[in-house]
């Protein structure tokens, strides 16, 4: 069944609204906090997709997006045209991979060992009142620095929260990287009570339209209407930059009921 799904609905080019894409965020988007998709929300988006090509860009890896939106029954590629997890660094093309990408790969070995060995040293020498574990993390997408080490207690992330706030510990860190590696390329996003995250710029949710921009020429589709509906929409929200981007009409969508709302809307569905 799931992997005839993708036969059930016109070839892309044969969409009654051919050069239009809708792009969702996950989490509070099309599903409930950390929750799971409803049966209407599948509903309604099988319907749109009926109309035009539908895609999903979230921050976490496919098999998070596959609990939340397949769940055990259905594969999560079979119910989009495009998945993009991570930002698109891992995507699907109508159940098929595409090219994907690592932190890792795009940095290089020996780059990257540069800034993992500051980083280590820099951390060996910076006194505060708790060090734990796992100071460097690595994801396939950026890296998650932690000066307290992520195998703190919730009681010592709380205290060295604390202790940040007033001594600035992650943010003389981040200055010390754009000083040490200022052409690596690099952005960084202090968030959360004990970290920061490291990753190539522009490796936000706009990465993904490239895949979308793909298309002209494997089928000549231009999406010129690029619809995206997301949460954190606001400036330093992970939404922000692919909502404010000028090649989509961004949506502001408080749950995922306002998005069916405002679909609903759009589309008359």
């Amino acid at each position: 069944m799931a992997t005839e799904a993708a036969g059930v609905y016109p070839a892309l080019q044969d969409r009654p609204l051919k050069g239009t894409i809708c792009l969702f965020d996950v989490d509070k988007t099309l599903t409930p906090a950390r929750a799971n998709v409803t049966p209407e929300m599948l509903t309604l988006l099988s319907q749109l997709r009926h109309k035009c090509a539908i895609g999903f860009v979230g921050g976490s890896n496919l098999p998070k997006q596959q609990e939340q939106l397949g769940r055990n029954t259905t594969d999560v590629t079979t119910l989009f045209d495009f998945c993009f997890a991570e930002n698109g660094l891992t995507a699907f093309r109508l159940g098929k991979p595409l090219q994907s990408n690592s932190f890792i790969q795009w940095l290089g070995e020996e780059k990257y060992q540069k800034l993992v060995n500051f980083l280590l040293k820099y951390i060996a020498n910076v006194e505060i009142p708790k060090k734990r574990g796992t100071f460097v993390e690595f994801r396939n997408g950026m890296i998650n620095v932690s000066p307290i080490g992520r195998n703190a207690s919730t009681e010592e992330r709380k205290e060295f929260e604390a202790y940040d706030k007033i001594h600035n510990i992650r943010r003389d860190l981040v200055d010390a990287l754009k000083k040490e590696f200022p052409d690596y390329g690099l952005s960084y996003s202090i968030g959360g009570e004990i970290s920061f995250d490291v990753f190539p710029t522009g490796w936000d949710k706009t990465y993904c339209l490239q895949h979308v921009e793909a298309e002209k020429d494997i089928t000549g589709i231009d999406y010129k209407t690029i619809h995206f509906f997301g949460d954190k929409t606001f400036p330093g929200g992970n939404d922000y930059e692919i909502y404010s981007d000028p090649r989509t009409i961004g949506h502001s969508v408080e749950d995922p009921d306002d998005t069916m709302r405002q679909l609903r809307e759009l589309f008359q569905l």
